[in-house]
């Protein structure tokens, strides 16, 4: 698998997996609560925190009517309207950025168009997330892959061919350093739509970090994605659920969000190798839980062992039944008293 870099922090399948925290428009429009946010995925200990960055003239029309799920908390009679609601200025993504870099947590957000593309790279930006909405979006892909940044792209409402066409296109561009996030651009995302199994396919397609975008709802879904293979965990994050706003119903509160970080850690840690030794904890079980042939009725000296001879009891410590072959038809060197362990130096 290829690893890429951002802010100093290698992915891929050797590294630990990427958490970003998708604050995206959770601040409503206000500097204090994206502050307030930064705070909270830092101490969440989200590896990033990712917000939207647009111009709400260049990224829809008027009248452009919502989705169903943006109709949940807040009344707009169209998309403009509502995301013009939700719009931070371009010198408030500064001070963002700069409370991130304070806080030592990468600061990522999703452009939507060119112009806040290009704003996102001067303020040095590590890397640039593409939202679903923009996977085909050839025009504003080619813009991200002129800053020679590493590109990570979501994939919602996309087949394996579309997939492969934009894989081929940002290649193509000249980007590298590409990571690709599995999703389904619903909200919530009815778990028996998730389709977790196509990470593992992904993977097997792709050289390179595979990941989730994840909006369903708990933690439960992320952490099985790390388990299959999945290196990269987006999960939108709010500071109380209960917030008006498109977005808050289906993300994670701070203490939610901190506990899928931990469950997350201990998934990888819990994964392994793929070889199957004895560890290092099991040793000391394993004398006092596996059994040993253990003589049954008293064997005198010279006695040819038969099997009704023996039985297998704990602890471990001599034979083991798994020799049990090896033992019948041999002679008993000494007497072998009823209870006793055998042992190879008793037999000939």
């Amino acid at each position: 698998m290829v690893v890429i870099e951002i802010d100093n922090r290698k992915i891929g399948s050797n590294y630990s997996t990427y958490i970003i925290a998708e604050a995206g428009v959770n601040h409503n429009g206000s500097l204090k609560t994206a502050y307030a946010l930064v705070d909270a995925a830092c101490e969440s200990k989200a590896d990033a925190v990712k917000f939207q960055t647009f111009k709400v003239n260049s990224l829809v029309l008027k009248g452009t009517p919502q989705a169903d799920y943006q109709k949940r908390s807040r009344e707009f009679k169209d998309q403009y309207n509502m995301l013009k609601s939700l719009e931070i200025k371009f010198e408030d993504f500064v001070k963002i950025k700069e409370r991130c870099d304070k806080r030592k947590i990468t600061f990522l957000s999703t452009p939507f168009d060119e112009e806040s593309a290009s704003f996102l790279n001067e303020i040095g930006v590590p890397a640039f997330k593409i939202g679903s909405g923009d996977f085909d979006n050839f025009l504003l892909l080619e813009k991200i892959v002129s800053f020679k940044k590493p590109v990570i792209l979501s994939c919602g409402m996309s087949t394996m061919e579309e997939i492969d066409t934009t894989i081929k296109r940002v290649k193509k561009l000249g980007e590298k350093n590409i990571a690709l996030l599995h999703c389904v651009s619903s909200y919530p995302c009815p778990y028996n739509q998730i389709n977790l199994k196509v990470i593992p396919e992904l993977q097997f397609r792709f050289n390179f970090p595979i990941g989730l975008s994840d909006h369903s709802i708990g933690i439960h879904i992320p952490v099985a994605a790390v388990a299959l293979g999945a290196k990269i965990i987006e999960k939108h994050f709010t500071l109380d659920r209960s917030m008006a706003g498109p977005d808050h119903f289906c993300s994670l509160e701070p203490e939610e969000f901190r506990k899928m970080v931990t469950e997350i850690r201990d998934v990888e840690e819990a994964l392994g190798k793929n070889s199957k030794n004895i560890q290092q904890c099991e040793k000391e079980i394993l004398q006092k839980a596996r059994k040993s042939i253990v003589a049954k009725v008293d064997i005198k000296k010279g006695d040819k062992i038969t099997k009704e001879m023996v039985t297998a009891k704990r602890p471990r410590g001599g034979i083991p039944p798994s020799d049990i072959d090896k033992v019948v038809g041999r002679k008993a060197l000494i007497n072998i008293k009823c209870g006793t362990i055998i042992k190879w130096q008793m037999i000939d």
